[in-house]
């Protein structure tokens, strides 16, 4: 569930669960990474404010790789609704396919200190690369939701690799363990020729079967 919040204005959006199965191949397998699908995003400001950003993060990126495209996004008029402020999303895809992401927004007015947009774009470009040194083949943020829909899935084995667990995921699976009695298999991959950067962990499990919310677990 996802929503936008804006002073004056509640939009909300969600999605529901819908009768099937989830198929599931797993993924073991990371590779090396690029920059791909990145913009910085202003509302109710300056453009320019998008510019610094994009100038900031790329200060950072470009020491590693040279051909990294952050496109601009200024919003304005009645579609901007009434909140000011900025933002930068960054994703990195692997050879494999893998997305790994990292995003960072301003402050919402007079909430908490005013944040200057060359530190918001210095910082979303090390919390990427921070993600990539994590590895694994989803980004610390969706860890959660791949073990949850491992957990729904059909009444098989399955297996993904993540990076180190984040204090968020750690709870997430107590919760599992409490509502759908799972427990995962987690076994430590350190790093080395096949797997850089950080230590990884192999995530398995049996799925419950999971496949409409009208019928019972067994």
């Amino acid at each position: 569930m996802k929503e936008d919040i804006r002073q004056g204005q509640v939009e909300t959006t969600g999605w529901c669960w819908l009768e099937g199965l989830w198929e599931n191949e797993g993924r073991r397998k990371e590779g090396s990474s690029d920059a791909s699908g990145q913009f910085g995003y202003s509302v109710r400001v300056s453009p320019q404010m998008a510019n610094r950003i994009v100038d900031s993060a790329r200060s950072i990126l470009n020491k590693f790789i040279p051909d990294i495209y952050i496109y601009t996004d200024h919003m304005k008029g009645i579609n901007s609704g009434k909140s000011p402020g900025f933002g930068l999303s960054l994703v990195a895809e692997t050879t494999n396919g893998t997305f790994l992401s990292a995003e960072l927004a301003s402050n919402p007015q007079g909430q908490g200190a005013a944040v200057l947009p060359e530190d918001l774009g210095r910082n979303c470009a090390k919390l990427l690369l921070e993600e990539i040194y994590r590895g694994g083949c989803v980004d610390s943020t969706n860890q959660s939701l791949a073990l949850l829909l491992m957990t729904l899935g059909q009444q098989d084995v399955s297996k993904v690799l993540l990076g180190p667990l984040s204090p968020y995921t750690i709870e997430f699976l107590r919760h599992l363990k409490s509502f759908f009695q799972i427990m995962f298999k987690i076994e430590t991959k350190p790093c080395g020729e096949e797997l850089k950067g950080g230590d990884k962990v192999l995530m398995t499990c049996v799925g419950v079967g999971f496949s409409n919310l009208s019928k019972t677990l067994k």
